[in-house]
């Protein structure tokens, strides 16, 4: 593997150009099927195997005017009531023009006789819009908002709440980047090293999402996917070109050419970097055990961005180092002396040696001080966030503070109860069913059934008492499906499904948690192989597993006490507490599995080359952590600007992702690697490389060290002395020097 990379990274360097034309083609490729294609991430959440889903399907067959996106416009004054002959006009007039926008089928009357939508006190109104289609365009929403304006004029609050209002994502990738061109200028400390990194990472990013958009016009992608894949695209693809430029730099330092540099950068950390991407890319593929089409397809939207990373990085950036060749120090940052790429930093070396001498204090204080801040995960509540966590001054929030005040606050988590009646058709058992609904202590109101066309089934709204976000509204939904509903159904052939939106998110709570812990163990045990195959060793990936699992939970206890408890939420622009969203917590773990997986093979690669070299363990460690150090935080940096830079937007779901991940990064690349790691390597001494001959035996042998390449340097800086001297005769005997390529036709001459 490791010459092949160098022979593939030392020809793009050598035929930069044909590499270039390569990749425009293929972006050329990718990003014309997405414009042609035009495929749109959206909701549409599909739940196989739940009692929801399965009411969703016959909600699809027999009632299909209320199967796709619904919401509503809600009407309110302050002064007089929405039954005036004025404000009645004004309203029927919105809703004749909302009735006019593409793809709506349906637009309720809040003053029709047969079932009135108004608010006891005759403020509040509403009408509920139905469309067909699973997701909403932002054009949708503008129409809808035009109409609004005609009852806005007549001076009625109206708002948009629901499905009425589409959903955008709005990411801050400028900040992230701003912070990593900063990062790497003081990491490299030239304009042209920097500027290499970050343009391959744009352009896999570009890449990337183009693939994704072609994936949504086949699979239904979620719109976070397009966040969650820029977020971790972004930040993969600028720590693997720092990974690989950090070493041609150094290659460069140690006198070998611009293409035997690039092609061993390509075999040793290249080869990392390809170990590093295949992990996340399992990882996040892996999530295909959820069970769920949407998760699922999150997974490998996230894939495919840090495929274009992996593979940008290994061929586009050895030919962007192969343009550069050795100027790529030029444009320096004046009076920086270090350019030498990863340079031995003493601050790191003397910490853990400073460390070493004193493992068991520092093993157990960063250990017990990981698990008080992993606390809070005991107290992890699962949920989705409804529009009461919506920005204050936003119009869906508004409309679901209208309606909760107007209707009750279990108006906006109804559930949607579908009734079988069976061969016969026999409508009989409905009315028990109604009745026995209504007897419950968490139902405030139950609709008159509606019969489907066919005869075949019935249709029942259910609105509780408690909001959608409130445990007491899931405590409902098991009680209804459990005792309430089988109790009156008995002796019938009528089979009741509870659906709708809020039986959907509590249903897919449960598949998750069910699912949460083999899908870990799951994880836990590739990566544990994988690291074994690697570093030959039981106990450096045990290690690994372990502290990975610490920074993890780390990760999930701060946002437990930010968006449950509410600790420094206001920092993050969050109005009220939240449930933690069920995606957060099984993708925030496949995602930090792999990129762990960076730092730990930098770092411990490293390591045992130098164990292997001195048979010295202490001593390895210090060398290790003080050659990867610089690397590692700038890496580490890096990440956490891009994650972060994600938290400032609106959507909750987005702010636990950055977050989780910033926090997770911080812990690993800080506490983990900085401490736990020196000291228990100290403490099990030669230990840490243990494996029993019988397993070394039958395990393939994997070197991410990429082979020796000294004779490259030792020819290499012989020829560059010899040059460098003859330059020197020619600059005394002559008392000029001479511009780079004269001196070079100067030198073929000699």
């Amino acid at each position: 593997m490791s010459s092949f990379l160098f022979r593939l990274g030392q020809r793009c360097a050598r035929h930069p150009l044909r590499v270039l034309a390569i990749w425009l083609l293929i972006g050329a490729v990718v990003i014309g099927l997405n414009i042609q294609l035009g495929g749109t991430t959206k909701d549409n959440l599909t739940v196989p195997g739940v009692e929801a889903q399965s009411a969703g399907d016959i909600l699809n067959d027999d009632f299909p005017e209320y199967a796709g996106i619904s919401g509503q416009m809600v009407f309110h004054v302050d002064d007089g009531t929405v039954t005036e002959p004025t404000n009645t006009a004004a309203i029927e007039s919105s809703l004749a023009e909302l009735a006019e926008v593409e793809d709506v089928t349906a637009v309720s009357n809040p003053f029709d006789a047969r079932g009135p939508t108004i608010s006891a006190d005759g403020k509040t109104a509403f009408s509920t819009v139905y469309f067909s289609l699973d997701a909403l365009e932002p054009t949708h929403t503008d129409h809808a908002d035009e109409a609004a304006e005609i009852a806005r004029d007549a001076g009625i609050q109206t708002e948009l709440g629901g499905g009425l209002v589409a959903i955008e994502m709005e990411g801050n990738e400028a900040v992230g980047l701003i912070v990593a061109v900063i990062v790497l200028l003081v990491a490299f400390g030239s304009l042209i090293a920097m500027a290499v990194p970050i343009v391959t990472a744009l352009f896999a990013l570009g890449l990337g999402l183009s693939g994704l958009g072609v994936m949504a016009y086949f699979v239904n992608t979620p719109v976070t996917s397009t966040m969650l894949a820029s977020m971790i695209g972004l930040g993969v693809g600028i720590d693997y070109a720092l990974f690989i430029v950090t070493r041609h730099r150094q290659n460069l330092t140690d006198g070998m050419s611009v293409e035997d540099a690039a092609g061993a950068a390509n075999a040793t950390a290249g080869q990392s970097v390809l170990f590093a991407g295949m992990t996340v890319v399992i990882a996040i593929t892996g999530l295909v055990m959820a069970g769920m089409p949407a998760m699922t397809a999150m997974g490998f939207a996230a894939a495919i961005v840090v495929i274009f990373a992996m593979l940008i990085a290994v061929t586009l950036l050895p030919a962007c180092l192969g343009f550069a060749g050795r100027h790529i120090d030029r444009w320096s940052i004046p009076h920086r002396k270090d350019r030498g790429g990863e340079g031995h930093q003493t601050f790191a070396g003397r910490w853990a040696h400073h460390v070493g001498k004193r493992p068991w204090r520092y093993a157990i204080l960063s250990f017990i001080a990981l698990v008080v801040v992993s606390i809070p995960v005991l107290d992890l509540q699962m949920g989705f966030s409804d529009d009461s966590n919506t920005a204050k001054d936003s119009t869906e929030h508004k409309a679901f503070d209208l309606l909760s005040d107007g209707f009750g606050r279990g108006f906006n988590g109804a559930y949607l109860v579908i009734v079988d009646l069976g061969q016969q058709h026999d409508q009989t058992p409905v009315d028990g069913i109604r009745a026995a609904i209504a007897g419950d202590a968490g139902v405030a109101a139950v609709q008159p059934a509606l019969i489907s066309d066919s005869g075949r089934s019935a249709l029942i709204a259910v609105q509780p008492t408690t909001g959608p976000q409130d445990d007491e509204t899931s405590e409902t939904l098991t009680r209804l499906r459990d005792d309430v509903i089988p109790t009156a159904v008995d002796g019938t052939e009528a089979e009741v499904f509870v659906g709708g939106r809020t039986a959907l998110m509590s249903d897919l709570s449960d598949r998750i948690s069910e699912r949460l812990i083999p899908f870990i163990l799951a994880v836990v045990a590739l990566s544990f192989l994988l690291l074994m195959l690697v570093f030959r060793s039981v106990m450096v990936p045990l290690k690994a597993a372990i502290m990975n699992m610490l920074s993890i939970g780390a990760a999930y206890g701060v946002i437990v006490a930010v968006f449950q408890w509410g600790w420094g939420k206001g920092l993050i622009g969050l109005d009220s507490t939240v449930p933690i969203n069920p995606f957060v917590p099984m993708i925030m773990f496949a995602v930090l599995f792999g990129l762990s997986m960076d730092y730990e093979v930098f770092l411990l690669s490293r390591v045992r080359e130098e164990y292997q070299r001195t048979r010295d363990s202490h001593q390895s460690v210090v060398d290790g952590l003080a050659s990867t150090a610089r690397v590692i935080t700038s890496a580490a940096l890096i990440m956490i600007s891009v994650f972060l830079a994600f938290v400032m937007t609106d959507n909750v779901t987005v702010k636990m992702f950055g977050l989780g991940l910033a926090t997770a990064v911080a812990i690993d690349a800080t506490v983990v690697r900085m401490v736990l790691v020196p000291s228990t390597m100290s403490l099990l001494g030669s230990g840490n490389w243990w494996l029993p001959r019988w397993l070394d035996r039958i395990l393939p042998h994997m070197d991410l060290e990429g082979g020796d390449f000294s004779h490259l340097t030792t020819e290499t800086a012989t020829t560059a002395i010899t040059d460098q001297a003859i330059a020197a005769e020619f600059e005394a005997e002559f008392g000029d020097t001479v511009d780079d390529d004269e001196a070079e036709r100067d030198l073929e001459l000699v």
